[in-house]
Protein backbone atom coordinates (compact mmCIF):
# COMPACT_ATOMS: atom_id res chain seq x y z
CA UNK A 1 0.00 0.00 0.00
CA UNK A 2 1.12 3.39 -0.88
CA UNK A 3 1.36 5.92 1.83
CA UNK A 4 0.56 9.47 0.00
CA UNK A 5 0.54 12.87 1.99
CA UNK A 6 -1.23 16.43 0.40
CA UNK A 7 -0.65 19.37 1.74
CA UNK A 8 -3.72 21.54 1.24
CA UNK A 9 -4.39 25.07 2.17
CA UNK A 10 -8.17 24.64 1.14
CA UNK A 11 -7.11 26.85 -2.32
CA UNK A 12 -8.79 25.29 -5.51
CA UNK A 13 -5.05 24.25 -6.66
CA UNK A 14 -4.18 21.87 -3.89
CA UNK A 15 -7.73 20.68 -4.50
CA UNK A 16 -6.57 19.81 -8.04
CA UNK A 17 -3.58 18.14 -6.47
CA UNK A 18 -6.03 16.02 -3.89
CA UNK A 19 -8.15 15.62 -7.62
CA UNK A 20 -4.79 14.55 -9.86
CA UNK A 21 -3.83 11.81 -6.91
CA UNK A 22 -7.02 10.39 -6.43
CA UNK A 23 -6.99 9.80 -10.47
CA UNK A 24 -3.42 8.62 -10.99
CA UNK A 25 -3.84 5.96 -7.65
CA UNK A 26 -7.33 5.03 -8.58
CA UNK A 27 -6.59 1.62 -9.41
CA UNK A 28 -3.60 1.11 -6.54
CA UNK A 29 -4.23 0.29 -2.34
CA UNK A 30 -3.32 3.51 -1.23
CA UNK A 31 -3.40 6.05 2.24
CA UNK A 32 -3.95 9.47 2.10
CA UNK A 33 -2.62 11.80 4.46
CA UNK A 34 -4.45 14.89 4.03
CA UNK A 35 -2.40 17.81 6.04
CA UNK A 36 -3.13 21.48 6.79
CA UNK A 37 -1.14 23.72 9.08
CA UNK A 38 -1.96 26.92 10.80
CA UNK A 39 0.63 28.86 11.46
CA UNK A 40 1.06 32.32 12.62
CA UNK A 41 3.97 34.48 14.07
CA UNK A 42 3.18 35.59 17.81
CA UNK A 43 5.41 38.37 17.79
CA UNK A 44 4.26 40.27 14.90
CA UNK A 45 0.21 40.42 16.92
CA UNK A 46 1.73 40.72 20.09
CA UNK A 47 -1.61 39.80 22.76
CA UNK A 48 -3.82 39.64 20.16
CA UNK A 49 -2.07 36.16 18.62
CA UNK A 50 -3.76 33.38 21.57
CA UNK A 51 -7.52 34.67 20.37
CA UNK A 52 -6.06 34.84 16.64
CA UNK A 53 -4.45 31.60 16.58
CA UNK A 54 -7.98 29.97 17.87
CA UNK A 55 -9.91 31.61 15.46
CA UNK A 56 -7.59 30.60 12.86
CA UNK A 57 -7.29 27.00 13.97
CA UNK A 58 -11.61 26.79 13.91
CA UNK A 59 -11.66 28.38 10.51
CA UNK A 60 -9.21 25.25 9.59
CA UNK A 61 -10.64 22.62 11.29
CA UNK A 62 -14.31 23.72 9.54
CA UNK A 63 -12.83 23.91 6.53
CA UNK A 64 -11.11 20.52 6.78
CA UNK A 65 -14.66 18.85 7.92
CA UNK A 66 -15.94 20.29 4.61
CA UNK A 67 -13.15 19.03 2.44
CA UNK A 68 -13.29 15.24 4.23
CA UNK A 69 -16.71 15.58 3.12
CA UNK A 70 -16.10 16.73 -0.79
CA UNK A 71 -13.35 14.25 -0.91
CA UNK A 72 -15.64 11.07 0.34
CA UNK A 73 -18.26 12.17 -2.28
CA UNK A 74 -15.37 12.57 -5.12
CA UNK A 75 -13.96 9.10 -3.85
CA UNK A 76 -15.62 5.56 -3.19
CA UNK A 77 -12.96 3.75 -4.18
CA UNK A 78 -12.75 0.77 -1.01
CA UNK A 79 -8.87 0.37 -1.59
CA UNK A 80 -8.41 4.40 -0.54
CA UNK A 81 -7.83 5.23 3.20
CA UNK A 82 -7.74 8.82 4.40
CA UNK A 83 -6.23 10.39 7.23
CA UNK A 84 -6.80 14.31 7.83
CA UNK A 85 -4.48 15.93 9.53
CA UNK A 86 -4.16 19.55 10.93
CA UNK A 87 -0.29 20.81 12.39
CA UNK A 88 0.34 23.93 14.26
CA UNK A 89 3.76 24.13 13.10
CA UNK A 90 5.10 25.34 9.71
CA UNK A 91 4.77 23.53 6.49
CA UNK A 92 7.88 21.98 6.34
CA UNK A 93 8.54 21.42 9.58
CA UNK A 94 5.28 19.26 9.44
CA UNK A 95 5.47 17.56 6.18
CA UNK A 96 9.01 16.30 7.62
CA UNK A 97 7.43 14.42 10.74
CA UNK A 98 4.80 13.13 8.79
CA UNK A 99 6.78 11.38 6.14
CA UNK A 100 9.08 9.83 8.66
CA UNK A 101 5.88 8.85 11.19
CA UNK A 102 4.07 8.00 8.11
CA UNK A 103 6.75 6.36 5.85
CA UNK A 104 5.54 8.63 3.28
CA UNK A 105 6.32 7.41 -0.20
CA UNK A 106 4.99 10.35 -2.04
CA UNK A 107 4.20 14.27 -1.69
CA UNK A 108 1.89 15.75 -4.31
CA UNK A 109 0.61 19.28 -3.98
CA UNK A 110 -0.19 21.83 -6.04
CA UNK A 111 1.93 24.85 -7.74
CA UNK A 112 1.00 27.76 -5.39
CA UNK A 113 -1.54 28.61 -2.80
CA UNK A 114 -4.31 30.68 -2.01
CA UNK A 115 -2.59 33.60 -2.19
CA UNK A 116 0.14 32.87 -5.22
CA UNK A 117 0.79 35.53 -8.03
CA UNK A 118 -0.53 34.02 -11.32
CA UNK A 119 2.83 34.85 -13.03
CA UNK A 120 4.79 32.12 -10.57
CA UNK A 121 4.86 28.78 -11.16
CA UNK A 122 6.13 27.87 -8.36
CA UNK A 123 4.26 29.06 -4.78
CA UNK A 124 6.77 29.95 -1.57
CA UNK A 125 5.51 26.45 -0.03
CA UNK A 126 6.24 24.58 -2.66
CA UNK A 127 9.71 25.62 -3.44
CA UNK A 128 10.49 25.16 0.29
CA UNK A 129 9.05 21.90 0.30
CA UNK A 130 11.33 20.96 -2.49
CA UNK A 131 14.53 22.22 -0.88
CA UNK A 132 14.18 21.04 2.57
CA UNK A 133 12.30 17.92 2.15
CA UNK A 134 15.06 15.31 1.32
CA UNK A 135 13.74 11.71 2.09
CA UNK A 136 10.84 12.16 -0.40
CA UNK A 137 10.10 12.67 -3.68
CA UNK A 138 7.74 15.72 -4.88
CA UNK A 139 4.95 15.71 -7.59
CA UNK A 140 4.09 19.15 -8.41
CA UNK A 141 0.25 19.46 -10.51
CA UNK A 142 0.01 22.55 -12.44
CA UNK A 143 -2.36 24.96 -11.62
CA UNK A 144 -6.13 23.74 -13.82
CA UNK A 145 -4.15 20.71 -14.74
CA UNK A 146 -6.99 18.14 -16.02
CA UNK A 147 -5.70 14.48 -15.28
CA UNK A 148 -4.49 12.92 -18.21
CA UNK A 149 -2.83 9.26 -17.89
CA UNK A 150 1.12 9.79 -17.70
CA UNK A 151 2.06 7.66 -21.08
CA UNK A 152 4.80 9.32 -21.97
CA UNK A 153 7.54 10.47 -18.64
CA UNK A 154 10.14 12.46 -19.52
CA UNK A 155 13.67 12.49 -17.75
CA UNK A 156 15.43 15.02 -18.84
CA UNK A 157 19.83 14.51 -17.91
CA UNK A 158 23.30 15.85 -18.77
CA UNK A 159 24.60 12.64 -18.36
CA UNK A 160 27.38 13.93 -15.88
CA UNK A 161 26.11 11.67 -13.26
CA UNK A 162 25.44 8.12 -12.60
CA UNK A 163 21.87 7.56 -11.27
CA UNK A 164 21.45 5.01 -8.25
CA UNK A 165 18.54 2.55 -8.18
CA UNK A 166 16.79 4.16 -5.95
CA UNK A 167 16.78 7.52 -7.42
CA UNK A 168 15.36 6.31 -10.45
CA UNK A 169 12.80 4.34 -8.34
CA UNK A 170 10.34 6.86 -8.49
CA UNK A 171 10.55 7.15 -11.79
CA UNK A 172 9.98 3.83 -12.19
CA UNK A 173 7.06 3.45 -10.36
CA UNK A 174 5.22 6.24 -12.31
CA UNK A 175 5.82 4.30 -15.22
CA UNK A 176 4.63 1.13 -13.50
CA UNK A 177 1.01 2.70 -13.12
CA UNK A 178 -0.11 2.79 -16.28
CA UNK A 179 2.60 0.63 -18.72
CA UNK A 180 4.44 4.36 -19.51
CA UNK A 181 7.10 4.92 -22.20
CA UNK A 182 10.35 6.64 -20.22
CA UNK A 183 11.64 9.72 -22.70
CA UNK A 184 15.45 10.20 -21.63
CA UNK A 185 15.99 14.36 -22.91
CA UNK A 186 19.63 15.17 -23.29
CA UNK A 187 20.73 18.61 -23.30
CA UNK A 188 23.04 18.29 -26.28
CA UNK A 189 25.43 21.12 -25.08
CA UNK A 190 28.74 19.68 -26.91
CA UNK A 191 29.04 17.99 -29.91
CA UNK A 192 30.21 14.73 -28.15
CA UNK A 193 29.70 12.81 -24.58
CA UNK A 194 32.60 12.69 -22.93
CA UNK A 195 33.95 9.04 -21.66
CA UNK A 196 32.23 9.92 -18.11
CA UNK A 197 29.13 10.25 -19.81
CA UNK A 198 29.22 7.53 -22.37
CA UNK A 199 29.93 5.39 -18.86
CA UNK A 200 26.63 7.17 -17.37
CA UNK A 201 24.63 6.75 -20.36
CA UNK A 202 25.25 3.26 -20.48
CA UNK A 203 24.52 2.70 -16.99
CA UNK A 204 21.11 4.50 -17.60
CA UNK A 205 20.53 2.04 -20.41
CA UNK A 206 20.80 -1.09 -17.76
CA UNK A 207 18.66 0.56 -15.06
CA UNK A 208 15.85 1.31 -17.53
CA UNK A 209 16.12 -2.49 -19.45
CA UNK A 210 12.91 -3.62 -17.93
CA UNK A 211 11.04 -0.41 -19.39
CA UNK A 212 10.29 1.32 -22.45
CA UNK A 213 12.35 4.17 -22.91
CA UNK A 214 13.63 6.11 -25.70
CA UNK A 215 16.93 8.56 -26.07
CA UNK A 216 16.40 12.31 -27.42
CA UNK A 217 18.99 14.72 -28.03
CA UNK A 218 18.18 18.24 -28.23
CA UNK A 219 20.29 20.88 -29.29
CA UNK A 220 21.45 23.65 -26.49
CA UNK A 221 19.30 27.09 -25.77
CA UNK A 222 19.95 29.84 -24.34
CA UNK A 223 16.94 29.44 -22.10
CA UNK A 224 16.09 26.10 -20.69
CA UNK A 225 12.67 26.39 -19.35
CA UNK A 226 11.62 27.02 -23.11
CA UNK A 227 13.52 24.12 -24.38
CA UNK A 228 12.45 21.94 -21.07
CA UNK A 229 8.55 23.54 -22.52
CA UNK A 230 9.40 22.74 -26.37
CA UNK A 231 10.67 18.93 -25.60
CA UNK A 232 7.16 18.77 -23.40
CA UNK A 233 4.95 19.84 -26.14
CA UNK A 234 7.48 17.97 -29.07
CA UNK A 235 7.37 14.46 -27.28
CA UNK A 236 3.76 14.91 -26.04
CA UNK A 237 5.13 14.39 -22.97
CA UNK A 238 2.54 14.24 -19.78
CA UNK A 239 5.10 14.15 -17.05
CA UNK A 240 8.07 15.49 -16.35
CA UNK A 241 10.82 14.07 -13.64
CA UNK A 242 13.95 15.44 -12.42
CA UNK A 243 16.72 13.96 -9.76
CA UNK A 244 17.24 17.19 -7.50
CA UNK A 245 21.62 16.72 -6.76
CA UNK A 246 23.81 19.21 -6.27
CA UNK A 247 24.92 21.58 -9.39
CA UNK A 248 22.06 19.93 -11.65
CA UNK A 249 19.88 21.95 -13.90
CA UNK A 250 16.86 21.33 -11.53
CA UNK A 251 19.18 23.03 -8.23
CA UNK A 252 19.73 26.49 -10.16
CA UNK A 253 15.73 26.18 -11.22
CA UNK A 254 14.36 26.11 -8.03
CA UNK A 255 15.40 29.13 -6.54
CA UNK A 256 12.84 31.76 -6.21
CA UNK A 257 15.18 34.54 -7.85
CA UNK A 258 15.57 32.25 -11.30
CA UNK A 259 12.22 31.35 -11.82
CA UNK A 260 11.14 34.58 -11.42
CA UNK A 261 13.50 35.76 -13.94
CA UNK A 262 13.47 32.62 -16.49
CA UNK A 263 10.02 32.02 -16.25
CA UNK A 264 9.58 27.91 -15.55
CA UNK A 265 6.27 27.21 -16.06
CA UNK A 266 5.86 23.45 -16.88
CA UNK A 267 2.63 22.63 -18.41
CA UNK A 268 2.45 19.01 -16.70
CA UNK A 269 3.02 17.30 -13.45
CA UNK A 270 6.61 17.81 -12.69
CA UNK A 271 8.36 14.37 -9.97
CA UNK A 272 11.14 15.86 -8.47
CA UNK A 273 13.50 13.72 -6.78
CA UNK A 274 15.98 13.99 -3.89
CA UNK A 275 19.45 12.69 -4.01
Amino acid sequence: MKNILLPTDFSDNAWNAVVYALKLYADEPSTFYILNTVTIQTASYGSLSSKLKDTMKSNSKKEMEDLKRLVETCDHNANHEFHFLQGTEDIVTCMRKIVQQKDIDLIIMGTRGASGAKEFFFGSNTIQVVNHIHDCPVLIIPEDYDFNVPKQVAFPTDFNRAYSETELAPIKHLADLFNSKIRVVHINVKEKLTANQEKNLEHLKTLLADYEHSFHWMPDYANKASEINDFIEELSIDALTMVNYKHSFIEDIIKEPVIKRIGFHPTVPFLVIPK
